[in-house]
């Protein structure tokens, strides 16, 4: 009897998808596996860099790199496809460059904006999910700039941003750099702009201690951003935002309107398993779906639970945790091919760091609280070491934020 290669499929390029397949591609040699890479895309982008792009301080080009200068084309078959159905039982998922069949399943799909049912908030707002709608929400912003240099219109230069999570606050960051630049190119004064964040929560940033969020608020503050805490958004509209106000509706109004709330997990989550919410689907210890030993749910689809029981929470949907959730599933497959048991996944967390632009900010690394330039710093080494694991030091120096 001929020895027929097993078929690792892996579905989406983002953080944990590709961290999967590196790993794999080190892991395993010609002869264990045949991998395959579908990915809607044929360059994978650093979700946590959009913000920049979003705010003018990068160009969308320099936060992607295509997906196939990662990838030991000898050991890993890339299909540029969009993923339309997971036949989880026939062990089959169609695309649109045909269907695929698999021994092993990785799915990784990623996420998606998510208005929380917030009425037009999907047809009055940008959003910062991808490339494009980064380079939009830019756009935006500048083009009614633009327009107030003829319309002498104060609410040209209104911008409002839903949301005071991380995304937001650094969004907010880039934003108040960017925009005395953007002032100058136009001749416009500065103190003409009005930057308010409004935020459902009485608090925000609950990952860092009240004294690093104040740093954060107070940074941002003195920069002209205005924080309208604990007054839900209810809906959106041409004119901008209707908030709720000590239980009274009331109209804000901006020409720029950018949504940083929420996002969630692939849609195509609930059309595929049960027991998902907003595309996340609970996964067992090491990272396989409840009753499908041979399909791994990871980063934004997966919501892998930190301890048991009622006190059971998921891990945040970061890309720390997405590199090292796509790590540890090649290592479990591995394992399955060599007939040996699974292990249970652990999280290693190095901390967390929030940028305010390109040379302040605040965080907790290594369980030691940092601010300022040291935060800044940090944020570099971060986002220039995902570069460097993913891609190797060649990409690092094309890509990094140092070398």
């Amino acid at each position: 009897m001929s020895y027929q290669r097993k078929k690792i499929l892996v579905l989406g390029a983002g953080y944990a998808g590709l961290s999967t397949v590196t790993k794999l591609q080190k892991l395993l040699s010609v002869q264990d596996a045949d991998i395959t890479l579908i990915n809607k895309n044929e360059y994978h982008y650093e979700s946590t860099w959009l913000h920049e792009t979003a705010a003018g301080s990068m160009n969308w080009e320099d936060g992607v790199y295509p997906i196939a200068k990662v990838l030991d084309n000898m050991k890993v078959r890339f299909v540029p496809a969009e993923v339309t159905k997971i036949n989880r039982d026939e062990k089959t998922v169609e695309t649109t460059q045909g269907t695929f069949d698999f021994d092993t399943l990785v799915v990784s799909l990623g996420f998606e904006s998510e208005s929380f049912g917030i009425e037009g908030m999907d047809d009055y707002a940008e959003t910062i999910v991808n490339p494009q709608t980064a380079v939009r929400a830019r756009e935006t912003i500048e083009k009614n700039f633009i327009n107030y240099k003829t319309s002498k219109d104060k609410n040209d230069l209104s911008i409002l941003v839903g949301g005071a999570g991380f995304t937001g606050v650094e969004f907010l960051g880039e934003l108040v750099e960017t925009l005395p630049v953007l002032c100058k190119t136009h001749g416009i004064d500065y103190n003409d702009v009005k930057i308010t964040c409004v935020e459902a929560m009485p608090s925000m940033l609950p990952m860092f201690s009240d004294e690093l969020t104040q740093y954060a608020v107070d940074f941002l503050e003195a920069r002209g951003v205005e924080f309208m805490l604990g007054n839900p958004i209810v809906a959106a509209n041409d004119k901008g935002f209707v908030v709720k106000i000590n239980d009274v509706e009331t109209q804000l109004e901006g020409s720029s309107v950018i949504w940083t709330a929420g996002v969630r997990g692939s849609r195509l989550m609930e059309e595929s398993f049960e027991g998902v919410k907003r595309g996340r689907i609970i996964t067992k210890p090491d990272l396989t779906i409840e009753g499908y030993p041979h399909i791994y749910a990871i980063g934004d689809v997966a919501a892998v639970m930190n301890g048991t029981g009622e006190n059971a929470r998921p891990y945040p949907t970061t890309a720390q945790i997405a590199m090292q959730l796509g790590e540890h599933t090649a290592k479990n497959i591995k394992l399955t091919l060599n007939g040996e048991k699974t292990e249970p996944f652990t999280y290693d967390d190095k901390g967390t760091v929030c940028s305010l632009g390109s040379g302040d900010g605040i965080g907790v690394v290594y369980g030691r609280e940092i601010k300022g330039k040291s935060a800044a710093f940090m944020k570099k080494v971060i986002d220039t070491r995902a570069v460097l694991k993913i891609g190797g030091l060649a990409l690092g120096v094309t890509k990094g934020k140092f070398l």
